[in-house]
């Protein structure tokens, strides 16, 4: 069984509320980033339950108003894993929690699902995630934010095993300016999409936070840390720019995007 788990945090430091933020769609009306968020999920193919893993009554309200399920879990939870993990609770060791970013409403559903196929092809995989080669959109926009001191887009290094060896929220590895990789950036864009086995989540909550995890402000660093495997499905990028909902100033290309798929 898999459950795709959106967690939702209503204190952002960065964008306060953003969960409730209205993004305005191609046919002009504005839905919540919870709401199309959930509307994401709701469509990968399969049949798996979709749940809002919050710590805000607002947030549930939202969630309820469009016929969805959301679960308060604790204030006390530091990342999306650890509300991921909260809500796992007890059960099978091997069952599989997807954590689908509520920031990241143009996550394609075909990523989820060849996410959980890796998990159900490879019963030994503890933690997976994806990554995406950057267009060279996609590598300007994460480097006019860098350069203007806002946090974009992380990045990741994958080893020979296909396993993750660093994320951070600097663009890795470094391309000079005016240099011709510009045009066809060898950077992995990591999305945030995460499928854990119920076994690794209890692991990663019984842990204490590591310093470049705290550093960064990056979760997944916790299980790199302390020698948990993650395997990096690298994808093939679609055919938009995938841009997360981290500062107020990505609304307008997002609200492009959608009018530019059509998507209302």
């Amino acid at each position: 069984m898999t459950t795709i788990v959106i967690p939702a945090r209503w204190a952002s430091s960065r964008y306060p509320g953003k969960p409730l933020a209205r993004i305005r769609g191609a046919d002009g009306v504005a839905r919540s980033l919870i709401e199309r968020s959930w509307q994401g999920a709701r469509s990968v193919p399969g049949d798996h339950e979709v749940v809002v893993a919050t710590d805000n009554d607002r947030i549930v309200e939202a969630v309820e108003e469009i016929g969805g399920r959301a679960v308060m879990t604790p204030e006390s939870c530091r990342n999306g894993t650890e509300r991921v993990a909260a809500l796992a609770g007890d059960g099978s060791p091997d069952e599989v929690f997807v954590n689908f970013q509520g920031d990241a409403l143009l996550t394609p559903p075909d990523f989820v699902a060849a996410l959980i196929a890796h998990m159900e092809k490879h019963p030994d995989c503890e933690v997976a995630t994806v990554a995406v080669r950057c267009s060279p959109g996609t590598y300007r926009h994460i480097v006019i934010d860098q350069a203007e001191g806002r946090v974009g887009g992380t990045t990741a290094i994958v080893n020979a095993a296909g396993n993750a060896q660093y994320f951070s929220k600097r663009v890795l590895p470094h391309i000079s300016p005016g240099d011709a990789l510009e045009n066809d950036p060898p950077v992995l864009l990591h999305l945030g999409l995460y499928a854990y086995r119920r076994s690794a989540l209890l692991r990663y909550a019984a842990l204490p936070p590591c310093r470049v995890e705290e550093i960064e402000g990056l979760e997944q660093l916790r299980f790199l840390h302390h020698e948990i495997p993650m395997a990096v499905l690298a994808l093939e990028p679609p055919d938009w720019d995938m841009i997360e909902l981290n500062n107020p100033q990505d609304l307008e290309p997002i609200e492009r995007i959608l009018a530019e798929r059509g998507i209302a």
